[in-house]
């Protein structure tokens, strides 16, 4: 029989990418190419498209990134296939002609739409008799029933061989176009640019070069943007495992240790923790679907944020008066990335200063930060608003802030041009100088915020009834510390960060 005749009525193994936009260790890849001619497929959704997280940044992120996997599998024999459409349809499809053999995909931890998505996928599969396979791409654990060796699993999947890219057989299937979804107009002008190759470009000028003053430079958002490894949206998206990831970094410990190079290992070490923190983040998610929707600990519903549409537009433009505040989120709006403390102290100002409900202003923060990641980004923003119930309570006082992680006004001068004429380190506090044309006074006495909002945190709190469910919550969510291991040695746990940039 000719090849290509076989490969028509032969059934297909549908590679469903999502968030594992790659070729090289792609285990359901692997698997499908090991049992049968193998269909490649991507399809763009648009309720996925419809949802309130989702952006343009993330999709011109993603369209690189197909672009690029387009032509990887093309190498290696079959190129991706596009469609577009509700996945059932799309599968219902294929299965009429020419059938499907079986669904490979790996697991995902995405945000409530994606679960039901899934739910559908699996009754779907379930009543056509066809199997479907979902391999891990990290250290997230379905139906996990406890922490207790979550570190060491972590690990051993880290250590395990990557999974080489195999051979494809072409099939005759229309490969289709990479057409955009119905998107808002979302400019992002210095936004990264997708595709495994810029990933990989990032990985090794951070290893050896960027790397040097990571831990220094990471809390502060101009040295930040240069030194942190800016890996999160490769992460995110798939161009990149983090088993490739770490096992580059070990490669590098190992190197530096061997020539005696300065000024790497505490960075390498703190960069190699972070990978660690990223999956246990989402491993929260994974736990608690419904921790996207509702306070952690339902002891929080007692504290009652205000939507206020006003100062929400206000923290989404950058027009608080704050001046620091309003610099990293005119940045975060051109370049869709921000560090990790800067993070931090956005969401917290939205939910201390600002008192608005986390949802909202999370899902402003969602669709401005091109790496977002559900499951770490809502475990995070609960963090800084205070609801999870196990944390330490940050309200950062966003003046000091600005002091602190750029005494010289430099990133704000940069950001928030209505400032630069303010001699020194006035422009931290222009409402003491008159003001500035044409930039707000503050929108609230951040002081006084501050104050009112611990007050009303600190009070819902307290009792025994709180601190029951307080630690129900830590012996299912909370780390293992000292099961989390850095290669041998020993580490505090990261600061607290929205997003694990990375």
């Amino acid at each position: 029989m000719p090849p290509m005749f076989r490969a028509m009525v032969e059934k297909l193994h549908i590679v469903w990418f999502k968030r594992d936009l790659r070729t090289r260790d792609h285990a359901a890849l692997s698997m499908a190419a090991a049992r049968g001619p193998v269909l490649p497929l991507y399809v763009v959704e648009p309720a996925f498209w419809a949802e309130p997280d989702a952006a343009g940044r993330h999709w011109d992120f993603i369209a690189q990134s197909l672009a690029e996997l387009r032509k990887d599998l093309a190498a290696l024999g079959q190129p991706l296939v596009l469609r577009r459409g509700d996945i059932l349809d799309v599968l219902d499809a294929f299965d009429r002609e020419p059938g499907i053999a079986a669904l490979y995909s790996h697991q995902e931890t995405g945000n409530g739409w994606t679960y039901a998505r899934d739910q559908r996928v699996a009754a779907w599969c379930r009543a056509r008799g066809i199997p479907w396979q979902e391999p891990v791409q990290g250290g997230v654990v379905r139906r996990l029933p406890s922490r207790h060796g979550w570190a060491k699993g972590m690990d051993q999947f880290l250590a395990a061989p990557q999974i080489a890219a195999p051979a494809l057989r072409p099939v005759p299937v229309d490969p289709g176009a990479i057409i955009r979804p119905d998107l808002p107009d979302d400019p992002c002008p210095d936004r990264q640019p997708g595709g495994r190759q810029a990933g990989l470009s990032l990985l090794g000028s951070f290893l050896t070069e960027r790397a040097k003053p990571y831990r220094r430079a990471m809390s502060a958002p101009g040295p930040g943007a240069v030194h942190c490894s800016r890996l999160s949206p490769h992460l995110a998206f798939g161009t990149l495992s983090v088993r490739e990831v770490a096992q580059a970094t070990w490669a590098r410990q190992r190197e530096v240790k061997e020539t005696g190079e300065r000024g790497f290992t505490g960075a390498l070490s703190s960069f190699n923790g972070r990978l660690h923190w990223r999956d246990h983040f989402m491993q929260k998610l994974e736990d608690a679907p419904r921790i996207e929707f509702e306070n952690m600990h339902r002891g929080m519903d007692r504290v009652q944020r205000e939507s206020d549409a006003a100062r929400l537009h206000a923290f989404a433009v950058g027009e608080t008066g704050l001046p620091f505040v309003d610099a990293c989120m005119r940045s975060l709006r051109a370049t869709g990335w921000m560090n990790f403390r800067m993070r931090a102290m956005l969401q917290a100002v939205a939910s201390y200063h600002l008192w608005l409900p986390w949802r909202d202003s999370g899902m402003v923060l969602a669709r401005l930060f091109t790496d977002f990641e559900p499951g770490i980004h809502w475990s995070q923003v609960q963090m800084q608003s205070g609801t999870t119930g196990i944390n330490t309570i940050r309200v950062y006082n966003p003046v000091k802030q600005g002091y602190d992680q750029d005494p010289d006004g430099t990133f704000i001068r940069q950001w928030v041009p209505e400032l630069r004429g303010f001699e020194g380190t006035k422009l931290h506090e222009p409402w003491k100088q008159g003001g500035a044309p044409g930039y707000p006074d503050p929108i609230v006495d951040h002081e006084q915020a501050a104050r009112d909002a611990k007050a009303a945190i600190y009070a819902a709190r307290k009792g025994n009834d709180f601190r029951d469910e307080a630690d129900r919550i830590q012996a299912r969510h909370g780390s293992r510390k000292s099961g989390i291991r850095n290669r041998g040695q020993r580490r505090k746990a990261p600061s607290a960060q929205l997003s694990l940039d990375l």
